[in-house]
């Protein structure tokens, strides 16, 4: 029997409306699989390989939607998304009486009371909307989950060892508790570095199974460099013309690596095209341009069959949001992990038998080292992975405090049984989770009376605040306007001033007054300005990528995909590293020894070079960190053998690094700025989530312990 026979009718009539001649591989094999076995599926393949319709086309089979209770739960990182893939599976059930329906932030209210009268059918969410059903309608959650039989996650790599995993896993785990019977998870994702990790979702590694499409995606690459000396004054002039040149005739994404970045590569392509009098389709797409503006944008872009448009955006369109055929996608300096660079690839040449074409800018040799290697490791379908979460004791106490907001009050011993039972949080043992509970009692989130604990009036401000909904920290942003229409947001910054003039939505904008109440800046259009100030810092780079550098540095390659420039920068880099007479890529680092000072290219993960530096402080070793370039600068004379010693010393001071960073927390609570509720633990498990979250111990000595320091006058 093949797939197709499987399906039901109604599936069946909507493939033959569609017109198609076959089903893709993906979609073969997951019907086979969803419909012949009780297992969980992971289904990881390239972009745009009908993994959506992989996942429904046998759930719709399968689900008899005449009984009571949304029977398929879809869960999406963001709301966008949910937007986007609303209308394609709404088609999906064109030959089915199933309702659709949108549960988040900027759903309508009656689309939502309409399922609580009626809970039925297919429900799109993001894990924050869950979290807030919890919160504010307990009741309603075994009204709607009781008979759940699907839950199906997007971009499930998206969640993947991240505090908002964390969060999903545990919000699932209390969905089953109100489900008479046991859910399925189907996710899906074109890009799984840890099939460990992935399978973990839904606490039942041993019934899940990855189902894997590793077609790859036939691609065109080029390379190009321009020089820049001076990186304070933006992008060259060269490189946005040239990068003009590959845009104005086509449909084309740019991808800058900041949302400052987006705005300055925008506004200069506008400025451009208004000069030569070419089209005027140049957009901003972040998250800090109004919402309706960014839909204006999505949907322009899936209308224009033959208007050529340039759109720059961040990873708010990284993700599987439709926005039609894209001839071109141009990444601006090197992405930070392979996953993205997957990702962003996947967006162009979308058609069957269509290729993507690529073009990969970089002003930077470093850049250029790192965007080569990501390259090449992508080639060489090998993908970083994340870190697996453990000990998320700052996510549990954000559950611990919409549990009880949830159930109006709980015994100690139920909220324990809880945890204990939840597989989120499998290894946190009953005495932390006590501890942990104690510790908000005294920070005055929670009471405890006679016979439960409750949320404290201090704690309710907490949790009736929107924002306790997400596990992640969101900036205080003020709402920017001109003439009552809504342009964006920005940051509180010291550029927030009347009189200053910025960028966004692509256009220059100068404040006219800043209303620090509500919170509001009003702005007028003007001619010059400089880019916005955004807050946040670049992603964790990992260790094989680093390594990867390293590889390329010792078998010193020419590629054909770059261009003179670009062969040329690497080359110097080459004859650069050359002194250093570097043979292993695992072991060999290099050791600058100046007149004056020392620089350690330790060619590590971010997580490495941070703990690295730890040990540093502790021993009171002056020295500055530079991880975007991997490099640790000692303003004296240090020798390999030195260093060796140092090194080896580490491994004595292993033990007793908590009890310094413990010091360390007192002068300094800015340490806890990564985690949005670190600040409510007991300082002892402050600590411990610190080690953890921010540091790696073991493989920092490991790697220490094995690397051969080459010098430079070797």
């Amino acid at each position: 029997m093949t797939a197709y026979d499987l399906l039901s009718e109604p599936i069946k009539k909507y493939i033959r409306d569609q017109r198609w001649s076959e089903l893709r591989p993906i979609q073969s094999v997951a019907i086979l699989k969803i419909l012949q076995t009780d297992k969980n599926y992971i289904l990881s393949a390239r972009t745009a390989s009908g993994k959506t319709e992989a996942a429904f086309l046998p759930i719709l089979s399968d689900v008899d939607f005449g009984e009571e209770g949304v029977q398929v739960l879809y869960i999406s990182p963001l709301i966008a998304l949910i937007n986007d893939q609303f209308k394609r599976i709404e088609e999906l059930c064109v030959n089915l009486d199933v309702t659709v329906t949108k549960w988040h932030g900027e759903a309508k209210q009656s689309e939502k009371n309409r399922l609580i009268k009626n809970p039925n059918g297919v429900l799109l969410i993001t894990p924050e909307s869950i979290e807030a059903m919890f919160c504010n309608r307990p009741h309603e959650v075994s009204h709607l989950f009781s008979n759940l039989k699907y839950v199906v996650i997007d971009e499930i790599h998206y969640f993947d060892g991240s505090n908002r995993g964390v969060q999903l896993n545990s919000l699932l785990y209390r969905i089953q508790k109100h489900n008479h019977n046991s859910f399925r998870i189907i996710g899906l994702s074109a890009t799984i570095g840890d099939l460990q990790s992935i399978k973990n979702f839904g606490g039942n590694p041993e019934n899940t199974v990855v189902l894997q499409d590793n077609t790859p995606k036939e691609s065109t690459i080029r390379f190009k460099y321009f020089s820049d000396n001076d990186s304070s004054n933006g992008l060259t002039l060269d490189l946005i013309k040239d990068l003009y040149k590959e845009v104005y005739q086509n449909k084309v994404l740019i991808f800058p690596n900041s949302r400052s970045k987006v705005e300055e590569v925008t506004y200069k392509l506008k400025r451009i095209s208004e000069k030569i009098q070419g089209h005027k389709h140049f957009y901003s797409h972040h998250s800090s341009v109004d919402k309706e503006l960014r839909v204006y944008i999505e949907n322009f872009a899936k209308e224009s069959y033959n208007t050529p448009f340039a759109i720059a955006c961040t990873s708010t369109l990284e993700l599987g949001i439709d926005i039609g055929s894209i001839d071109k996608v141009i990444q601006i300096d090197s992405t930070h992990n392979v996953s993205s660079l997957v990702q962003r690839i996947g967006r162009s040449g979308r058609k069957e038998g269509q290729k993507s074409q690529v073009i990969l800018y970089n002003s930077i040799p470093w850049n250029l080292l790192q965007s080569v290697a990501i390259w090449e490791l992508y080639n060489e379908k090998i993908l970083d992975k994340k870190r697996s979460k453990y000990n998320s004791y700052d996510i549990l106490v954000h559950q611990i405090l919409s549990t009880i907001r949830s159930k109006n009050g709980i015994t100690i011993p139920s909220l324990i049984k809880n945890f204990t039972d939840n597989y989120s949080f499998k290894d946190i043992n009953s005495d932390t989770i006590k501890d942990i509970v104690t510790s908000l009692v005294e920070k005055d989130l929670i009471e405890e009376t006679e016979r439960e604990l409750i949320i404290s009036v201090e704690g309710e401000y907490l949790v009736n605040n929107k924002n306790f909904y997400s596990v992640f920290e969101t900036e205080e942003m003020y709402k920017v306007l001109h003439q009552n229409v809504t342009i964006g947001e920005l940051p509180m910054s010291h550029q927030i001033a009347e009189g200053e003039s910025f960028l966004l939505a692509s256009r220059i904008w100068t404040i006219v007054m800043v209303d620090e109440n509500s919170k509001k800046i009003i702005v007028a259009p003007s001619k010059s300005g400089n880019k916005p100030r955004f807050f946040g810092s670049g992603g964790d780079i990992d260790h094989i990528i680093r390594q990867k550098m390293v590889s390329i540095l010792i078998t010193k390659k020419e590629y054909s995909y770059l261009d003179i420039e670009s062969t040329s920068e690497l080359k110097k880099l080459y004859q650069e590293y050359k002194v250093y007479q570097l043979r292993n890529e695992i072991q060999d680092r290099p050791l600058k020894i100046g007149v004056n000072k020392t620089v350690f290219h330790s060619f590590t993960s971010t997580i490495i070079n941070r703990t690295i530096k730890l040990f540093l402080n502790y021993n009171g070793i002056d020295c500055s960190l530079d991880s975007n370039e991997s490099k640790m600068e000692f303003p004296q004379v240090i020798t390999a053998l030195e260093l060796y010693k140092l090194f080896h010393k580490f491994n004595e001071d292993k033990a007793h690094i908590s009890s310094y960073l413990s010091e360390e927390l007192e002068q300094n609570i800015s340490y806890l700025s990564f985690s949005k509720w670190a600040e409510f633990l007991p300082e002892n498990l402050q600590v411990e989530l610190m080690l953890s979250e921010q540091y790696d111990i073991e493989a920092t000595l490991s790697f220490l312990n094995t690397i051969n320091l080459k010098e430079n006058d070797n």
